[in-house]
Protein backbone atom coordinates (compact mmCIF):
# COMPACT_ATOMS: atom_id res chain seq x y z
CA UNK A 1 0.00 0.00 0.00
CA UNK A 2 3.03 2.12 0.72
CA UNK A 3 4.48 1.52 -2.82
CA UNK A 4 0.94 2.26 -4.39
CA UNK A 5 0.87 -1.03 -6.45
CA UNK A 6 -2.23 -2.12 -7.76
CA UNK A 7 -4.11 -4.66 -4.89
CA UNK A 8 -7.26 -5.97 -5.76
CA UNK A 9 -8.54 -9.40 -3.54
CA UNK A 10 -9.87 -11.89 -5.48
CA UNK A 11 -13.65 -10.44 -4.53
CA UNK A 12 -12.66 -7.31 -6.46
CA UNK A 13 -11.22 -9.07 -9.53
CA UNK A 14 -11.28 -12.45 -9.61
CA UNK A 15 -9.15 -13.35 -12.29
CA UNK A 16 -5.68 -11.17 -11.01
CA UNK A 17 -6.87 -10.90 -7.41
CA UNK A 18 -4.24 -11.53 -4.53
CA UNK A 19 -5.51 -14.71 -2.41
CA UNK A 20 -3.59 -16.27 0.39
CA UNK A 21 -4.13 -19.86 1.57
CA UNK A 22 -2.51 -20.83 4.67
CA UNK A 23 -2.23 -24.83 4.94
CA UNK A 24 -1.33 -27.66 7.23
CA UNK A 25 0.32 -31.12 5.75
CA UNK A 26 -1.95 -33.72 5.75
CA UNK A 27 -1.22 -37.08 7.44
CA UNK A 28 -1.77 -40.34 5.13
CA UNK A 29 -2.17 -38.92 2.07
CA UNK A 30 -0.01 -38.90 -1.30
CA UNK A 31 0.18 -35.49 -1.20
CA UNK A 32 0.76 -34.43 2.60
CA UNK A 33 3.56 -32.22 2.20
CA UNK A 34 2.30 -28.39 1.56
CA UNK A 35 4.76 -26.66 -0.22
CA UNK A 36 4.65 -22.78 -0.55
CA UNK A 37 4.12 -21.23 -3.79
CA UNK A 38 2.08 -18.66 -6.25
CA UNK A 39 -0.12 -19.98 -8.85
CA UNK A 40 -2.17 -16.95 -10.74
CA UNK A 41 -2.51 -14.58 -7.75
CA UNK A 42 -3.51 -17.84 -5.10
CA UNK A 43 -0.13 -18.00 -3.10
CA UNK A 44 0.27 -20.88 -0.49
CA UNK A 45 2.13 -21.04 2.92
CA UNK A 46 3.12 -24.07 4.32
CA UNK A 47 1.62 -23.33 8.13
CA UNK A 48 4.99 -26.26 9.10
CA UNK A 49 7.32 -23.48 8.83
CA UNK A 50 5.91 -21.09 11.18
CA UNK A 51 7.37 -23.83 13.37
CA UNK A 52 10.88 -23.33 14.49
CA UNK A 53 12.43 -26.55 14.50
CA UNK A 54 11.02 -27.46 10.82
CA UNK A 55 12.01 -24.20 9.20
CA UNK A 56 15.52 -24.68 10.40
CA UNK A 57 15.58 -28.44 9.09
CA UNK A 58 14.32 -26.66 5.56
CA UNK A 59 16.71 -24.32 5.66
CA UNK A 60 20.01 -26.63 6.03
CA UNK A 61 18.67 -29.07 3.51
CA UNK A 62 17.92 -26.04 1.09
CA UNK A 63 20.67 -24.57 1.43
CA UNK A 64 18.85 -21.53 1.97
CA UNK A 65 20.40 -19.53 5.46
CA UNK A 66 17.92 -16.81 5.28
CA UNK A 67 14.81 -18.92 4.78
CA UNK A 68 12.04 -16.48 6.68
CA UNK A 69 8.41 -16.78 6.19
CA UNK A 70 8.21 -13.15 6.17
CA UNK A 71 11.23 -13.77 2.85
CA UNK A 72 8.59 -16.55 1.48
CA UNK A 73 5.61 -13.34 1.57
CA UNK A 74 8.04 -11.27 -0.42
CA UNK A 75 9.29 -13.51 -2.95
CA UNK A 76 5.71 -15.03 -3.66
CA UNK A 77 4.38 -11.68 -4.20
CA UNK A 78 7.40 -10.72 -6.45
CA UNK A 79 5.70 -13.84 -9.04
CA UNK A 80 2.43 -12.03 -8.52
CA UNK A 81 3.52 -8.63 -9.48
CA UNK A 82 5.78 -10.12 -12.05
CA UNK A 83 2.58 -11.57 -13.80
CA UNK A 84 0.66 -8.47 -13.04
CA UNK A 85 3.24 -5.65 -14.15
CA UNK A 86 6.40 -7.67 -16.04
CA UNK A 87 4.64 -10.16 -18.10
CA UNK A 88 0.67 -8.18 -18.23
CA UNK A 89 2.36 -4.58 -18.32
CA UNK A 90 4.31 -4.47 -21.78
CA UNK A 91 8.09 -5.10 -19.66
CA UNK A 92 8.96 -8.55 -20.85
CA UNK A 93 11.28 -7.55 -22.98
CA UNK A 94 13.22 -5.13 -20.66
CA UNK A 95 12.85 -7.57 -17.88
CA UNK A 96 14.71 -10.38 -20.07
CA UNK A 97 17.96 -7.78 -20.77
CA UNK A 98 18.27 -8.21 -16.81
CA UNK A 99 17.13 -11.01 -15.68
CA UNK A 100 17.41 -13.54 -18.84
CA UNK A 101 14.61 -15.44 -20.86
CA UNK A 102 12.18 -16.76 -18.44
CA UNK A 103 10.82 -19.17 -21.13
CA UNK A 104 13.69 -21.73 -20.18
CA UNK A 105 12.15 -24.97 -19.16
CA UNK A 106 11.20 -24.10 -15.36
CA UNK A 107 10.64 -28.01 -14.34
CA UNK A 108 14.06 -28.71 -15.63
CA UNK A 109 15.34 -25.57 -14.00
CA UNK A 110 14.24 -26.39 -10.61
CA UNK A 111 15.73 -30.17 -10.83
CA UNK A 112 18.88 -28.36 -12.12
CA UNK A 113 18.86 -26.52 -8.93
CA UNK A 114 18.15 -29.06 -6.31
CA UNK A 115 20.32 -31.58 -8.09
CA UNK A 116 23.78 -29.53 -8.62
CA UNK A 117 23.01 -26.43 -6.57
CA UNK A 118 23.90 -22.51 -7.33
CA UNK A 119 27.19 -21.83 -9.57
CA UNK A 120 30.35 -21.38 -7.96
CA UNK A 121 30.36 -17.73 -8.77
CA UNK A 122 26.85 -16.94 -8.19
CA UNK A 123 26.68 -14.05 -5.70
CA UNK A 124 28.77 -12.01 -8.66
CA UNK A 125 25.45 -12.23 -10.63
CA UNK A 126 22.47 -13.04 -8.14
CA UNK A 127 21.27 -11.82 -4.60
CA UNK A 128 20.97 -15.39 -3.32
CA UNK A 129 21.45 -19.15 -4.57
CA UNK A 130 18.00 -19.63 -5.53
CA UNK A 131 17.99 -16.99 -7.62
CA UNK A 132 20.32 -18.66 -9.88
CA UNK A 133 17.33 -21.39 -10.62
CA UNK A 134 15.50 -19.88 -13.14
CA UNK A 135 14.48 -15.78 -14.55
CA UNK A 136 11.44 -16.00 -12.64
CA UNK A 137 12.99 -16.95 -9.37
CA UNK A 138 15.70 -14.61 -10.12
CA UNK A 139 13.22 -11.55 -10.32
CA UNK A 140 10.92 -13.03 -6.83
CA UNK A 141 14.32 -13.36 -4.78
CA UNK A 142 15.32 -9.51 -6.13
CA UNK A 143 11.78 -8.59 -5.66
CA UNK A 144 11.75 -9.71 -2.13
CA UNK A 145 15.40 -8.07 -1.44
CA UNK A 146 13.78 -5.10 -2.00
CA UNK A 147 11.29 -5.06 0.04
CA UNK A 148 13.90 -6.09 2.79
CA UNK A 149 15.79 -3.39 1.92
CA UNK A 150 12.51 -0.71 1.99
CA UNK A 151 11.18 -1.83 4.89
CA UNK A 152 14.90 -2.22 6.99
CA UNK A 153 15.22 1.54 6.03
CA UNK A 154 12.56 2.60 7.09
CA UNK A 155 12.66 1.01 10.33
CA UNK A 156 15.92 3.01 10.64
CA UNK A 157 15.01 6.14 9.70
CA UNK A 158 12.34 6.12 12.68
CA UNK A 159 15.09 5.23 14.98
CA UNK A 160 16.68 7.93 13.41
CA UNK A 161 19.77 5.57 13.13
CA UNK A 162 23.17 7.12 12.16
CA UNK A 163 26.24 5.17 11.53
CA UNK A 164 29.74 6.93 10.80
CA UNK A 165 32.47 3.77 12.05
CA UNK A 166 35.95 5.31 12.55
CA UNK A 167 37.59 3.35 9.75
CA UNK A 168 39.76 3.35 6.93
CA UNK A 169 37.09 2.06 4.81
CA UNK A 170 35.34 5.75 4.66
CA UNK A 171 31.89 4.52 5.01
CA UNK A 172 29.06 6.29 6.34
CA UNK A 173 24.62 5.99 6.39
CA UNK A 174 22.57 8.70 8.14
CA UNK A 175 19.22 7.26 7.41
CA UNK A 176 17.32 10.25 7.00
CA UNK A 177 15.31 9.51 3.38
CA UNK A 178 11.94 8.10 2.81
CA UNK A 179 12.64 4.85 0.66
CA UNK A 180 9.16 5.00 -0.84
CA UNK A 181 10.31 8.44 -2.62
CA UNK A 182 13.62 7.12 -3.56
CA UNK A 183 14.53 8.81 -6.58
CA UNK A 184 16.88 5.85 -7.88
CA UNK A 185 17.74 2.60 -6.33
CA UNK A 186 21.27 4.33 -5.95
CA UNK A 187 19.87 6.29 -3.02
CA UNK A 188 18.89 3.51 -1.69
CA UNK A 189 22.27 1.01 -1.89
CA UNK A 190 24.43 4.18 -0.85
CA UNK A 191 22.25 4.03 2.33
CA UNK A 192 22.08 0.32 2.46
CA UNK A 193 25.66 -0.89 2.06
CA UNK A 194 27.11 0.91 5.04
CA UNK A 195 23.92 0.45 7.44
CA UNK A 196 23.75 -3.38 6.96
CA UNK A 197 27.92 -3.01 7.45
CA UNK A 198 27.29 -1.63 10.80
CA UNK A 199 24.30 -4.55 11.69
CA UNK A 200 26.89 -7.06 10.63
CA UNK A 201 29.49 -5.60 13.06
CA UNK A 202 27.41 -5.54 15.84
CA UNK A 203 26.10 -9.40 15.80
CA UNK A 204 29.93 -10.45 15.29
CA UNK A 205 30.44 -8.78 18.81
CA UNK A 206 27.69 -11.20 20.42
CA UNK A 207 29.37 -14.05 18.82
CA UNK A 208 26.16 -14.28 15.83
CA UNK A 209 26.32 -14.86 12.07
CA UNK A 210 25.65 -11.34 10.13
CA UNK A 211 22.37 -10.33 10.18
CA UNK A 212 23.00 -9.11 6.47
CA UNK A 213 24.63 -12.38 5.09
CA UNK A 214 24.84 -10.92 1.34
CA UNK A 215 26.47 -9.36 -1.50
CA UNK A 216 25.28 -6.71 -3.08
CA UNK A 217 27.02 -6.61 -6.44
CA UNK A 218 26.83 -4.30 -9.11
CA UNK A 219 24.64 -6.47 -11.43
CA UNK A 220 22.32 -7.47 -8.55
CA UNK A 221 22.13 -3.61 -7.64
CA UNK A 222 21.17 -3.34 -11.55
CA UNK A 223 18.37 -5.84 -11.09
CA UNK A 224 17.28 -4.08 -7.81
CA UNK A 225 16.95 -1.02 -9.71
CA UNK A 226 14.76 -2.25 -12.50
CA UNK A 227 12.57 -3.50 -9.49
CA UNK A 228 12.50 0.26 -8.35
CA UNK A 229 11.43 1.11 -12.07
CA UNK A 230 8.49 -1.70 -12.35
CA UNK A 231 7.34 -0.59 -8.66
CA UNK A 232 7.24 3.35 -9.73
CA UNK A 233 6.03 3.61 -13.11
CA UNK A 234 3.30 0.47 -12.47
CA UNK A 235 -0.11 1.81 -13.49
CA UNK A 236 -2.41 2.55 -10.44
CA UNK A 237 -6.29 1.91 -10.01
CA UNK A 238 -8.05 4.93 -9.51
CA UNK A 239 -8.98 6.07 -6.17
CA UNK A 240 -12.51 6.12 -4.65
Amino acid sequence: MRLELPLESRGDIREKGLAFDFLADSEGTRTSKVMTGHDDGLITIALAEADDVERERRRNAMREPYRTLLGHFRHEVGHYYWDRLVRDGGMLDACRKVFGDDREDYDQAVRNHYDNGAPPNWQEQFVSSYATTHPWEDFAETWAHYLHIVDTLEMAAAFNLRASPQLATNIAANVDLSPYAAADVQQLTNTWIPLTFALNSLNRTMGREDLYPFIISPPVIEKLGFVHSVIHEAEQPPRS
